[in-house]
């Protein structure tokens, strides 16, 4: 029996690079044809934990944060969709988008992983986020879209709930920051090595195939 790669990707719902840097992995998985030999794991990671339940407008947001200007920010935003659409993902900004907190959305996405459907609902939150206008700090919009995946309601409710899973989830963030784990996406190959930040395809099949080579 083949070992897997296991590959724990650090990212959060609202970063447009881990789209990006997730689709060009995506494609070097295809490529390789290790679809079977690779396990992905989504870790939690929060660009705003401290984002107020209203959140905050997307343009306000990057240049308080980052000193951006609207140039700068329309050139990001141009930028991030033509990476998006190279790889079938649609990037659609719009004026009144906004930064939204993302606590409840790791909680879904770890519950999901008890399920084996964490990819699929970490891939739906990317879609609702930044193709659909959807606000993921929204609790009916999360449930609706974990029922999108197949996931029942009543246990997302009850996940939401669940005082000892929030822990978890902040004690890993935690763990990750104390790794110096910094920015996102970061993605750790086997509990090893890792990279961070949206690579080209190239890079990813270059560093799995080197990973196969040593099995």
């Amino acid at each position: 029996m083949i070992k897997k790669i296991k590959l724990d990707i650090i990212s959060d719902v609202v970063c447009p690079w881990c789209v990006v840097g997730y689709k060009h992995l995506e494609a070097a998985i295809k490529e390789l044809d290790l679809q079977e030999q690779v396990e992905i794991e989504w870790q939690p990671f929060e660009l705003n934990p401290d984002m107020p339940v209203e959140g905050e407008n997307l343009r306000a947001h990057v240049a308080r944060k980052y000193g951006a200007s609207r140039e700068d920010s329309d050139r990001a935003r141009t930028e991030i969709a033509q990476r998006g659409a190279e790889y079938g993902f649609k990037f659609d900004y719009f004026e009144e988008m906004k930064m939204v907190n993302t606590f409840d959305a790791h909680v879904l996405l770890e519950y999901a992983k008890s399920l084996g459907l964490q990819t699929e609902l970490k891939l739906r939150l990317f879609s609702a986020f930044f193709t659909e206008h959807k606000d993921i700090s929204d609790r009916e919009v999360l449930l609706s879209e974990v029922q999108a995946v197949g996931i029942d309601v009543q246990g997302a409710t009850e996940a939401l709930a669940n005082e000892s899973l929030k822990e978890e989830i902040r004690s890993t963030e935690a763990q990750w920051h104390q790794m110096g784990i910094s920015g996102v996406p970061t993605v750790v190959f086997n509990r090893e090595s890792a990279v961070t930040g949206a690579h080209p395809q190239e890079s990813y099949k270059q560093i799995l195939q080197e990973l196969i080579a040593k099995q």
